[in-house]
């Protein structure tokens, strides 16, 4: 029989934390959300609240391990 090729398996933990946009951006959410947040501001609670982009130094990291995107 002859051997499979062996697939590249989606690491669910970088799954849960980044998103890949339709043209290929990585999002991510920020930090500083959880606890505290009573004396942050509102329009630093509300920005916080909004997916930022991943910086292009680790965009390539993060699909590798991504395989399906």
């Amino acid at each position: 029989m002859p051997k499979s090729i062996a697939r590249s398996k989606t690491r669910k933990s970088v799954a849960k934390r980044f998103k890949i946009t339709a043209r290929g951006k990585v999002l991510r959410a920020h930090s500083s959300r959880r606890h505290l947040l009573s004396s942050k501001n509102a329009k630093r609670r509300r920005h916080l609240g909004k997916a930022a982009l991943v910086d292009r130094t680790d965009v390539a990291r993060i699909k590798a391990n991504l395989p399906f995107g």
